[in-house]
């Protein structure tokens, strides 16, 4: 395919960039949709939310005091409480490194918490990532190109949780990271004191004042950017595409945690119209059936099968049995006496003249 030079210099460069917005951008929507459920159980299950905020501001602060120590800041004090977080530098610099530490505040938490879980995937999988081959510089190309390297990661992150082994240690510390990602990623944490409005809009609006602050940071690092893709354009590879690309698979990484700590939180709120036994019994079932499983196929299918198979079963058995108990216990169609003894308790009825 032919590609005209104003494609390759000016529209090229952009396309992973706007790829990598809107991952980050759906990630956005997934986050402020967590934030709302958590709102619907807070009255009910205060230690468990009170715990997800915990997790936000351990991700904030952390995300802060590496912004202090890439900037060589240095950290004289760090503070963590369930609803705040503070870090004190060292050394107060302004300029570049001022800029530098805000922007690991205020956009870190959505991203290097994902790339440590990220790592630890790539390092547990027992497939590679195939990168994108095509060496082709257009704007479309680009585009193609982002998402076949989305599309790998992807594929090889949903075989793991589809194949993940709750009996192999490294699976299960994967799996325990991955639903504390999900529960914690999001700096517009829930407080219990709504004395400001803190959802999408206002982490959106103060990653626009820090960048607006010193936008001649932002035309720089678009610069560099443009500079980046030209070498990867002479010296024939692929480095820019992958760069971004990477950017991609943290937000996927991302989303698909949230969407896990969203299927836990449905599960609170479902079982909150259970009684305490049949709660019980709901959350006793996910591991028993779990193990049950695990040696009933062990002697009926090869290994390959049996960690996937029995997490199946293991979900679709706990679906089953909280819609079982809920039409059971719940029903609220159900009264306890008759229509005709409800007619005659309420007296004779009166006739109405029009």
């Amino acid at each position: 395919m032919s590609v005209s030079p104003l494609d390759v210099i000016v529209f090229a460069p952009l396309a992973p960039l706007f790829g990598v917005l809107l991952f980050w951008f759906i990630q956005l929507l997934f986050i402020e949709s967590q934030k709302y459920q958590l709102s619907k159980i807070w009255d009910k299950h205060k230690p468990f939310c009170r715990f997800t905020n915990l997790l936000g501001i351990v991700y904030q602060t952390f995300c802060h005091a590496l912004g202090y120590t890439v900037t060589k800041s240095g950290i004289s004090n760090f503070y963590i409480s369930v609803d705040y977080g503070k870090v004190d530098p060292k050394k107060e610099k302004k300029g570049i490194f001022e800029w530098t530490s805000n922007a690991f505040l205020f956009v870190g938490p959505f991203f290097i918490p994902s790339l440590l879980l990220t790592i630890f995937f790539l390092l547990i999988s027992d497939r590679n990532i195939e990168i994108a081959q095509s060496i082709e510089y257009g704007f479309a190309e680009g585009m193609i190109n982002f998402g076949t390297n989305l599309f790998a990661f992807s594929e090889n992150l949903f075989l793991l949780i589809a194949n993940i082994d709750l009996l192999h240690p490294p699976h299960i510390a994967f799996l325990v990271l991955l639903i504390f990602l999900g529960m914690g990623i999001r700096p517009s944490y829930i407080r219990q004191e709504k004395h400001r409005k803190v959802d999408m809009l206002y982490d959106l609006n103060n990653i626009r004042e820090h960048i607006f602050k010193k936008p001649i940071y932002i035309v720089v690092l678009i610069l560099l950017a443009y500079i980046f893709f030209y070498i990867s354009v002479l010296i024939n590879t692929n480095w820019y595409v992958l760069l971004f690309s990477i950017f991609g698979w943290l937000s996927i990484i991302a989303i698909v945690s949230i969407v896990i700590a969203h299927l836990i939180i449905l599960l609170i709120r479902v079982t909150d119209n259970l009684t305490k036994i049949f709660k019980i019994l709901t959350y006793i079932n996910i591991p028993l059936s779990y193990a049950l499983m695990r040696l009933l196929l062990i002697y009926i299918l090869p290994n390959e099968y049996i960690a996937s198979i029995s997490l199946l079963i293991m979900l679709i058995s706990t679906c089953l049995i909280v819609l079982l108990l809920m039409k059971i216990k719940t029903n609220k169609l159900k009264t306890k006496s008759k229509m005709k003894d409800l007619r005659v308790e309420d007296g004779p009825a009166r006739n109405i003249r029009k």
